[in-house]
């Protein structure tokens, strides 16, 4: 592959006019997106291929990015969801024996658009500073004035419905994998999990089938009614990308939900749980995007090193009223990341207990799933 300045120049403008100039190592064409910053030192594959991104331009802060590649086991969802992808400087010999292609490869294999070569540091310290932002990347133009123009039409994340892009069109059993089923296996002995897919992670799937469940995956617009038909032992409900009250009917089937099955959710999930009890949600200056961001259990005084992806939290001040316990608390920003209701056998986390990429803290949640399910089936 050819030396970074050698390959065809490229631009990121934000939505302020700040300009980042580098050079494209995959894709061609512009893209548009709300720009945050992951400081996971790995997992790339995973956090491209992560639904909660989609809409969003996903800057690394770890400098080197594809020194593994890419290989079939590490997807979280059937493609890749960020719209652009910015490191600061693209590995193209990948030196790992379950790698089966190149990074450049892959996006290209998405039409998505790698850059690098700009100051990655100073992008994620302006956004830090100044705030998450709409912005675009560029490979076709030098004209920052038009590129401006495109951004200011670009309507970003907020009051959007993003869970429509990324939820799955019919039900499907999950099998080590999606399968063509999409009604429960009689001969399963184990827990059987509804999951809403808001924008499902495959590694919570693949944590459920770990301790046991059989896991039916619905998409996101399906009535309450229609799961309960079912019959499930529980109910989980996934995380996703973009504002969660803009996802109205999402809302109105957790609270329609509520008290008939025990329920776990997770990040959206988390979110949507918190809107149907009454809460309100805001959107975080930059969000939490990461393997690194130390959560306090208050119920023991432990604390976790989670995997996080959100842009949006729940009010603890919205709360006080609802006959919730908070669990969980960010240590960085004292924000809410977990709850458990008083009455109902309901509770959630903002983070993501199935890691990918990131520790495994907090993946004794999918057992305390299990014991609900156990204690109401």
């Amino acid at each position: 592959m050819k030396p970074a300045w050698k390959r065809p120049p490229a631009l990121l403008v934000l939505e302020d006019g700040t300009v980042f100039r580098g050079f494209t190592f995959a894709g061609q064409g512009r893209t548009l997106g709300e720009v945050v910053f992951n400081t996971s030192m790995t997992g790339y594959q995973e956090v491209l291929t992560d639904p909660s991104y989609k809409g969003q331009i996903v800057t690394m802060t770890y400098p080197l990015t594809g020194t593994y590649g890419v290989n079939d086991q590490d997807m979280e969802s059937g493609a890749i969801q960020v719209e652009g992808f910015v490191v600061k400087e693209y590995q193209s010999v990948a030196s790992n024996w379950r790698s089966t292609r190149g990074l450049a490869a892959f996006l290209e294999e998405h039409q998505k658009i790698g850059l690098e070569g700009i100051d990655t540091r100073a992008l994620t310290r302006h956004i830090r500073t100044a705030g998450a932002m709409r912005g675009v990347i560029a490979t076709d133009t030098d004209e920052v004035a038009e590129l401006l123009e495109q951004v200011a039409a670009f309507p970003g994340l907020n009051n959007v419905d993003m869970v429509r892009h990324v939820t799955c069109a019919r039900p499907y059993l999950w099998r080590s994998g999606p399968s063509a089923a999409g009604t429960w296996d009689p001969e399963h002995r184990g827990y059987r999990v509804a999951a809403v897919d808001f924008g499902i992670k495959y590694n919570i799937l693949r944590n459920l089938e770990r301790v046991g469940c059989q896991t039916l995956v619905y998409p996101a617009a399906t009535p309450a009614e229609e799961i309960l038909a079912g019959d499930p032992d529980g109910i989980f409900l996934s995380n996703g990308p973009g504002d969660p009250a803009a996802v109205g009917y999402g809302i109105e089937t957790v609270r329609r939900l509520l008290g008939r099955k025990p329920l776990f959710g997770i990040c959206l999930g988390h979110q949507l749980l918190g809107l149907a009890l009454g809460g309100r949600t805001f959107k975080l200056k930059f969000g939490h995007r990461g393997a690194n961001q130390p959560v306090k259990d208050l119920r023991t005084g432990k604390v976790e090193v989670t995997s996080q992806n959100h842009g949006y939290c729940v009010d603890l001040e919205s709360m006080r009223e609802v006959p919730v316990r908070l669990t969980h608390i960010n240590l960085n920003d004292n924000t809410l990341e977990g709850m458990e209701h008083l009455e109902i056998p309901a509770f959630s986390v903002q983070y993501h207990p199935e890691a990918a990429p990131g520790p495994h803290d907090a993946t004794y949640l999918f057992d305390r799933f299990i014991d609900l399910m156990a204690a109401h089936r």
